[in-house]
Parts: structure tokens; sequence; C-alpha cells
């Protein structure tokens, strides 16, 4: 059986005990264990500290761009086995699984492409100078540099190529070190990958380090130059908030944690339109798409009182078409969920939401199903399910408990867009929330109540509807990140995505020096 090892130190560490498992999600056999037992973590920050990120801030951004684009080639270069690794350690089919490692290698492309613009520079400047005195004799000007400690990245299960890439792309090209440590129960794919990499010999000694199994007291010695990026429940983000030694050193910290992303039926959008259509592929997509793991899945619809008992028809009848199964079968088109816990918790879930006087299933069971090439009772299936709700703003558990799977809960609404966005806003902060009209008023209206609510607003209509990728897909260019219990982060979004890496500094003085140490002389 296959052992996951760390790379830490400039070389590979293998665990004598400590072990987890990890297993395929469709036959619950084991396929690995891994453990960071034995692991010195002080060392391994010194060499991020004393090694890497040296060496990092040596190079100008567009050398470290050249690093990010060597790395997204050997991660399309080993594509197929890194799907294969999905497969059977996540349950993903090959749209899904490529659409995690798909999205690895082409956001660590697209901040190589970026590096290339921002040129060889060490810092960047940030807006423009600014008079401090009755003359230019004192001037100002914000600046971002590189910060002098470690990034250190805690991943979810659900994300294993591109939850690292997203966040090693960032904080490498700003120059920082990074430590990536997977969720253990998925964690065969990330391990590959760096694999990968490292034997690529493409990053200096000590910008890349992984580690396989728990962190120890890793957290515990993070200092204040130092940057810790989470991604997971709004529970363990919380509990890492409280966490005493963070408080003391208070490391930059970032969070992006689960939310009750919601999908808006405008009252303009009419059947058979382009916008409807897109619509029900967008919501049904992101019900099913991972088996509905992602922090960006649609968990709440929202759709015009009077339309709501004709869209509950729609899309029960494309949800009952989904295939949930092995995905090394045939015909399958959902696979499993990731794991023996993912499946208590989702039937768990949808067992409190029912509960509730006012909502019912109406599409799936909200349990366990066999699954299509799989031996009966075996791996962690749950068909799709559709709950629906007669009262949106009584369903006090449908904005306050995520379902994390294959799960959604229709809402009416009275058509208005200050009612959408009032619903909307229930459930404490979104990553994204996508509204669907043709109606500029109505979706102008809809952002001036409802942004606040959320981090990214996917607007489907009939002018996106041939391109528009689904609200789920985040983006490179475009922010990631919410408010709330979202996480109050900010990921990705270009530039926005350094910052998290960098310190800005106002650097004062004459114009004639501040212009000439910074670069923006005439």
């Amino acid at each position: 059986m296959k052992t996951l090892k760390s790379y830490i130190c400039g070389r590979w560490h293998e665990a004598a005990s400590g072990f987890v498992p990890l297993v395929d999600p469709s036959t619950e056999e084991t396929l690995a264990q891994a453990s960071s037992d034995g692991v010195d973590f002080a060392a391994v920050l010194d060499w991020a500290r004393e090694r890497g990120g040296p060496a990092l801030r040596e190079m100008t951004f567009a050398q470290r761009g050249q690093l990010l684009k060597d790395m997204s080639k050997v991660l399309r270069d080993n594509r197929d086995e890194l799907l294969d690794l999905s497969r059977r350690n996540n349950g993903t089919t090959k749209p899904d699984g490529s659409f995690d490692v798909d999205g690895a290698s082409g956001t660590l492309a697209y901040y190589a492409s970026l590096a290339k613009n921002l040129g060889n520079r060490w810092f960047l400047v940030e807006g423009d100078g600014v008079q401090l005195s009755k003359s230019e004799g004192f001037w100002g000007q914000h600046v971002l540099v590189a910060r002098r400690g470690v990034a250190v990245h805690i991943n979810a299960f659900n994300f294993p190529a591109w939850g690292f890439a997203e966040k090693a792309a960032c904080a490498l090209l700003a120059g920082m070190p990074v430590i990536t440590k997977p969720a253990t129960a998925t964690a065969l794919v990330t391990e590959r990958a760096i694999e990968l990499i490292a034997a690529a010999g493409i990053l200096p000694e000590g910008a890349l380090q992984l580690i396989a199994g728990a962190t120890g007291d890793l957290l515990d010695r993070l200092g204040p130059q130092d940057v810790l990026a989470f991604t997971g429940s709004a529970i363990t983000a919380q509990t890492l908030r409280n966490r005493p030694r963070l408080q003391v050193a208070n490391p930059r910290m970032n969070v992006e944690a689960d939310s009750l992303n919601a999908a808006v039926l405008g009252p303009d959008v009419a059947d058979g339109s382009p916008a409807h259509g897109l619509f029900l592929r967008d919501v049904v997509r992101e019900i099913t798409q991972k088996a509905g793991q992602k922090c960006t899945a649609v968990r709440r619809v929202l759709v015009p009182a009077h339309r709501l008992a004709a869209i509950q028809g729609a899309l029960a009848a494309k949800l009952g078409a989904v295939v949930t199964g092995n995905p090394a079968q045939e015909g399958v088109t959902m696979g499993p969920l990731a794991t023996a816990q993912q499946l208590r918790d989702a039937e768990q879930g949808v067992a409190q939401l029912a509960a509730l006087e006012t909502v019912r299933v109406i599409q799936g069971s909200g349990r366990r199903v066999d699954g299509a090439g799989s031996p009966a009772g075996k791996g962690f299936f749950f068909a799709p399910t559709l709950l629906q709700a007669d009262d949106a703003r009584s369903a006090g558990a449908v904005h306050e408990r995520e379902v994390f799977g294959p799960v959604a809960t229709l809402l009416p609404y009275d058509g208005s867009a200050s009612d959408a966005a009032a619903i909307v806003d229930l459930g404490g902060g979104t990553l994204v929330t996508s509204v669907y009209s043709d109606d500029t008023v109505w979706v102008g209206d809809f952002l001036a109540h409802g942004g606040g609510a959320t981090g990214r607003l996917y607007v489907g209509s009939e002018g996106s509807a041939a391109e528009a990728p689904g609200s789920g897909a985040a983006l490179p260019q475009a922010l990631h990140g919410g408010p709330g219990r979202a996480g109050g982060g900010e990921e990705l979004g270009g530039v926005v995505g350094l910052k998290l890496y960098l310190q800005r500094v106002a650097v004062e003085g004459s114009k004639t020096l501040v212009d000439s140490v910074v670069g923006t002389e005439s």
C-alpha cells in the first residue's frame, strides 16, 4: 500500500506511525495512508524562511512568473495520471476531475501571464502618488513589497489540485515561500502534483513544501511576517482564529469558508428563453458537479412564487436523469461523496432541513443510495436531492445549515429584487450569488440591495448564455471570497490575489526622490 510522504527541507519524509487511510469513495477500498509524524515543523519553517524566501525575493515578478509557467506545464503534461488519481481518491467523473486539474494548470498559467505585465520589478506601485504638504517637497506613494515570512496553506478535500495551485500561484508570484497542507483524505493528487514539480527542479530550495498529514505545532510557530490561508468549514475557521498563539503573533490570515450560495430567477425570464435555459443548466450543474462538494455550489434557489411549480418540475426532471455511481462505469454522470463522514453529514443535513414544518423533499431520498458500477452497500453515494420551502423567511435552517453534497432548496419570493436580496442575505454572506435576468434595472436594483452580501455576482442573461461557465467557476481573473459566513477573505482576482502576500508601504519624501525610488518619474 502506498504511503504518502511529506516534502520538507529538500527531501521526502516518510512517517513510521500515526497513519490515516485514504480510500476509494466508490468502493471503500483503502488506496494509501498518510501521516506527518516525525516532521520537525520548526525546521520546515526555517528552511522556507532562510532559503525559499530569500531566493524568491531575489527574483523579479517576471522571473517568478516563469516558475509558474513551468509548474503549469508539468501539470498539463501529467494530466491523465492526475485525473486517474482524482477518480480513485476523490470519486470524480472525468469532467469533474478536469474542473480541478485543469483549473490548477490554468490558474498557474494565468498568473504566469500576469507576471509578464508586472515586469522586472521587485515591488508594485499602487495607485497615484499624493502631495502631502504645500508643495511637492513632501510626497507620498503606496507600494507593495513581499512579506519576509512563509505562506502556510491549509486546503479543503474537494479541490486537491486547484486548491493547492490557486494559493501557491499568488504566494510564489508575490515572493513568499509556500508550505501546503492538503486535506489528508484526498491528498493523493496533491502529493503527486508536488512530486512531479519537485522532480522537474523548477523551484528554488525551500520555495514549496508539502505536509501530508496533521500540522502538529506548525501554526503555533507562525510569526507576524507569515500568512495563513485556510479553505474549509466556517467552524474550523473560527477555531483557527481563536488559537491563542495566532492571536499573539498576529500573522496575516485569509479564510475562504463554506457559504449558502443562491441562484435567483428574475421575474422577466420567460420559459424557453436563453436566460431560462441557462438558469436550469447552471443550477443542475452547480448542484451535481463534484457531487455538490464545492464551496461555490448553489444551495438555495429563489423563484418568483407563481412560477415555483413549473421550475420545480423542470429541475426535478433534470436531476432525476443524473446517473450516480462509480466514475469508472460508463454512463455515470455523478460520482460519490468523498468520505464516509461527508455521507453522514449529508444525510444528517437533509434530515435537519426536512424536519422543518414548511420544508419537504421533492426529489431524491436524502439518504445513501447504491451506485451504478459499485457493489451493493459499498461507496458513499448520495443522489441529487431537491427540497422546497413554502415560506422562504421562516425556513431558518435552510439559511443556516449547508449540506455539502448534491442538495439544494427551492424558495419562493415576491418577484422584487429587494425581496430576493433580503432572502439571500439570511444566509449571512455568500461566495457567489447568481441572478438570471435580461432586465438591467432589476439586476441593478438587486446589486444595490444585495451586492454587499456576496463576493461575486454572476449574471446570467441572453447575452451571456452562450459563454457563461456557471456560477461555480472561480476564475483567476475575478475575486474569490465573500463576507460573513463565507470567511471575509479575498483570493484570486488578478493582482488582488497577490496583495495577501505583499506589505503595503507608504513611501514619503520629496516627489523627486520618491518617484525615483519607486520608478514613477516622468
